[in-house]
């Protein structure tokens, strides 16, 4: 089950940071290998105290344990002839390290692997981070893995994925006052990327709006909506428009019963947590006056969202394809060399 991953303490959070400004599959800055640890060391103490504002650490180890527990019991029930399942954590930027996940895979001697992506939309600075994260521990010791490989890339439109996120927003919009309920509109908050990867070709925004479209469908467009991005870093041009602006720009227009919804992220963690219900519902929404600002909530232990990795392992398992055909075409202006690398090593996988 491959994720970013979050720092579990606060002595956790400078590790975190240096590994994720490090990872050139997810930014490029010039002399990475001093800038990224001299951004690090500066930006520990800042991000250490959102944490201690949420508990002390993130939950997305305790969610993913939960998510996959619930998903194997339900994979040896359902799938008999591949039982038993185990399922093993890979986090790109704290432990249990995706390189130590392998190791233990290794170990156990798993005959048959599936690297399982934990986002729903795909994009070169999640997935494929963590798909060249494989690849490379192969390729570095100059080996061939001695288990079976695929990989679940994608899966934004999945049916009960796009159920459980209607079911959270249904489930809110009944806590907004009854007279203000159809006044509500949503925002549908995903992560931003910085544009020079949008216009390398990036699949990740048109993945986002297909999700939000499925959802809304679901819902039979019972509100006005937008989809927003969140989390922009630095002075580079990002994706947008950001959820910040879009409050405020909506308060100042009138809106000011709001219901946020984050919709690629599929636990909870600091961009929830903090960014959301802190940064934007607290501390923004009193700046500008909002009447109501709500979260859906995260789908978290949600058992459909279990049934939902489940259902989407025993459909990957019975189609004995390696990968989607998406996976195979790299961006159309693709700078990393790597991506090709890891599409080729992930395509040739021999499962039979």
């Amino acid at each position: 089950m491959l994720n970013m991953g979050g720092p579990e303490k606060l002595e956790d959070v400078h590790d975190f940071l240096l590994r994720l400004f490090l990872d050139t599959d997810l930014m490029k800055l010039p002399v990475q290998n001093k800038l990224g640890p001299f951004i690090a060391k500066r930006r520990t103490p800042k991000i250490q105290e959102q944490y201690s504002k949420i508990g002390g650490g993130s939950p997305i180890k305790h969610w993913t344990s939960m998510q996959g527990e619930g998903m194997v019991k339900l994979l040896d029930q359902m799938c008999p002839e591949t039982a038993p399942h185990k399922f093993y954590i890979g986090f790109r930027y704290v432990e249990p390290l995706t390189e130590e996940a392998i190791e233990q895979m290794e170990k156990d001697g798993v005959e048959r692997a599936v690297a399982f992506t934990q986002y729903p939309q795909y994009s070169c600075s999640t997935t494929g981070s963590s798909l060249n994260a494989i690849y490379r521990y192969y390729s570095n010791r100059g080996e061939s893995p001695k288990m079976r490989w695929s990989v679940i890339d994608r899966w934004p439109t999945h049916p009960l994925l796009v159920q459980c996120f209607a079911d959270h927003v249904r489930n809110e919009l009944r806590k907004f006052p009854e007279d203000k309920r159809d006044d509500v509109v949503i925002l549908f908050s995903a992560h931003s990327l910085p544009m020079a990867v949008v216009n390398r070709g990036d699949p990740y925004p048109q993945e986002v709006g297909a999700t939000v479209q499925r959802v809304m469908e679901s819902l039979g467009h019972c509100n006005p909506y937008r989809l927003v991005w969140q989390s922009r870093v630095g002075p580079m041009q990002w994706l947008g428009p950001q959820t910040d602006d879009v409050i405020k720009g909506l308060c100042e227009r009138g809106k000011k019963n709001i219901l946020l919804v984050p919709i690629a992220f599929t636990s909870d963690h600091i961009e929830t947590l903090h960014e959301l219900d802190i940064e934007y519902g607290q501390v923004l929404g009193e700046e500008c006056g909002v009447e109501n600002i709500r979260r859906a909530e995260s789908l978290n232990g949600n058992p459909l969202f279990m049934k939902a990795l489940a259902d989407l392992v025993q459909s990957h398992l019975k189609s004995n394809q390696p990968c989607s055909r998406q996976l195979t075409l790299r961006c159309p202006l693709c700078t990393n060399p790597t991506c090709g690398e890891t599409k080729a090593f992930f395509a040739s996988q021999t499962l039979s």
